[in-house]
């Protein structure tokens, strides 16, 4: 990659975006600033204040093969082909060519966001008296020149015309580089000698104002483009890959060669987003989500595919993605739309039935990728208790809360042979997976991975609503309004004085109905199952049968003895753990503390999860 830094005149840029010599890339979002903001601009041009620079990429590079559009409002012809494409500078850029060229007219928005058309004008004898002056001096004025007030009933200044703006001394700013057409309009100022000194003080120095450039040429690549662009974007809009990929995408020969259209990646994305929607845990799924599951597979292909010593790597890192070509896309789509639905249906299966509860979304993504690679083979029985037992120890062991490109591309190269193979050696997220008893005790809200994987190991081993007598599924859990709550309730645990590490942890929460948490109230489990045989319409022995799926012991529950009650629900925890996992929680040892045990095994105390994000 190479680039210069060179500052060219506001007029060339101007003749470049009016003409087409430079265009955006088909990414770029669409032009969006306010009129007090555009107004300030020129107010900086004519101060002769720096306003930063643009990032201009040089076109024909095979690399980089983006789809241009004009910038709004510069009326260049379809079809004309650009020599630079924008890639910082959107805003600024076209809030000039548009207050600057043709007509003048900006179609922007108010403070409100309501959509108008100003035009913008200079007072002379205000920007006259000094730069001081000129903030003042820049005004803005409805598209057709003309202020209103009384709900547009009254005319306050008319400057629809020359004339009239000739009269009233006030220049239009869409000739400010008007050549001839400027001349003439001086020409007709009542007073010569203000002509002359606004020419002076005015319009010359702002005719030679420049903007710098960072000028990338045609060797830059897609990622170094995304990597510049982030590094000196002024606009606050971050460049993700998904957009990159949209440009080249939509500039692939070969797919207009064969279909007479650009492929639209938006919209092929939009296609899936409708599809994916009969699965609620795939609602966090993003855009950028689907990408990096492409290019697990592709990678893997072409990793398989190599005789090299050195294979390219499995990856889903973000420099790979980029250099997808859209035969790669196509060639993974339709298995990967297939393999995401499976992926949601074998999640609602481990009773993750809320996309709050799901403990990280990331892992999805090499589960839709290990199911193309599987097949049908991922329906097996034997398959299925695999492809469990991996997914709970990345939940469990939580392992996927960071680097999780790293460990997506181990998980596509180590799930599919072990499960199609117990023999093999465990996959690395199986092998590392470790569960620290004192881990229970700093579980207390749905931050956490393992908070919200133990939730659903509840319902998935059964447990059962106190007042509904209703086992949890996709429609009861939504129709009962069904959360995690105190057993021992809050409030009570409070006036008596216990432990918020105990009882504010997943060992003393369940799933309830919200009916079932509202008769439980802030009251001792004592008298509070008096309330939930009433409503349930059962006696003491039928309730404490339905308490029971939740490893609850209901004798302890209701001698109010939360001492009991919280050894007896952790070992019903860890057992659960256990099976899912299939391996040994480890144990605490004397006074160990719950941080001591996740430094020595590399643990994440931390309730809150961090994960990556390929932008």
């Amino acid at each position: 990659m190479g680039f210069d830094t060179p500052q060219y005149p506001l007029s060339t840029y101007l003749d470049w975006t009016t003409s087409g010599s430079v265009q955006l890339p088909d990414f770029q979002r669409e032009y969006k600033w306010e009129d007090e903001r555009i107004r300030q601009l020129l107010v900086t041009v004519l101060r002769g204040h720096p306003m930063g620079a643009v990032m201009l990429l040089e076109t024909g590079n095979d690399q980089v093969r983006f789809k241009p559009k004009a910038i709004t409002g510069s009326h260049v012809p379809a079809g004309v082909v650009p020599k630079l494409l924008l890639l910082d500078g959107q805003q600024r850029l076209t809030s000039l060519t548009q207050a600057l060229s043709g007509n003048g007219v900006v179609r922007t928005t108010d403070s409100r966001g309501k959509l108008i058309e100003r035009k913008y004008f200079v007072d002379i004898n205000l920007a006259l008296e000094g730069e001081d002056r000129l903030d003042e001096a820049v005004v803005s004025l409805p598209g057709d020149g003309v202020e209103r007030e009384n709900f547009g009933r009254t005319v306050v200044r008319d400057l629809s015309t020359p004339e009239a703006q000739q009269a009233h001394a006030v220049f239009p700013l869409n000739l400010l580089f008007g050549g001839f057409d400027t001349s003439q309009w001086l020409l007709g100022l009542a007073d010569n000698d203000v002509a002359r000194a606004f020419t002076t003080a005015v319009l010359t120095p702002a005719s030679k104002y420049q903007i710098p450039a960072i000028e990338l040429d045609k060797e830059t690549s897609k990622a170094a483009v995304a990597t510049v662009f982030e590094k000196v974007n002024t606009g606050g809009v971050p460049l993700n890959v998904f957009e990159l990929l949209t440009a080249t995408f939509a500039g692939d020969a070969n797919y207009f060669a064969t279909h007479g259209s650009d492929f639209r990646l938006n919209d092929d994305w939009q296609e899936l987003v409708d599809t994916f929607k009969s699965q609620p845990t795939l609602a966090a799924l993003k855009s950028t989500d689907f990408l990096q599951a492409v290019t697990l597979l592709a990678t893997r292909k072409r990793n398989l595919s190599s005789t090299s010593d050195r294979p390219p790597a499995i990856s889903a890192k973000r420099e790979d993605i980029l250099k997808l070509q859209l035969a790669d896309y196509l060639e993974w789509r339709q298995p990967l739309e297939e393999a995401f639905i499976w992926a949601g249906r074998f999640l609602t299966d481990l009773r993750i039935l809320d996309i709050r509860y799901l403990p990280y979304p990331p892992q999805i993504v090499p589960l839709a990728a290990i199911r193309v690679i599987l097949g049908a083979d991922a329906d097996a029985i034997g398959i299925v208790a695999r492809l469990r037992q991996w997914y709970w120890c990345g939940v469990l062991g939580e392992q996927y809360g960071s680097t999780t490109e790293t460990r997506f591309s181990r998980d596509v190269e180590q799930v599919p042979a072990w499960a199609l193979d117990k023999s093999l050696d465990s996959p690395n997220t199986v092998r590392d997976a470790v569960f620290a008893e004192s881990r229970l005790n700093t579980l207390r809200t749905r931050r956490a991975a393992a908070y919200k994987g133990i939730y659903a190991l509840q319902i998935t081993q059964g447990a059962t609503d106190w007042v509904k007598n209703q086992q949890f599924d996709l429609q009861s859990h939504k129709d009962l309004a069904t959360d995690i709550h105190h057993v021992f309730p809050q409030q009570w645990s409070v006036d008596h004085g216990l432990d918020p590490a105990e009882y504010d942890s997943i060992i003393n929460k369940t799933p309830l109905a919200a009916e079932t948490n509202r008769a439980i109230g802030g009251s001792a489990p004592s008298e509070y199952l008096r309330r939930v045989e009433a409503k349930a319409r059962l006696d003491a022995d039928a309730v404490d049968d339905i308490i029971r799926t939740h490893g609850i012991d209901p004798t302890r529950l209701r001698a109010d003895d939360f001492a009991g009650h919280f050894t007896h629900r952790k070992e019903f925890l860890i057992g659960l753990i256990e099976a899912a996992t299939g391996k040994p929680v480890l144990r605490d040892v004397g006074d160990r503390s719950a941080a001591e045990i996740a430094e020595e095994f590399d643990l994440d105390s931390d309730p809150d999860d961090t994960q990556d994000d390929v932008a």
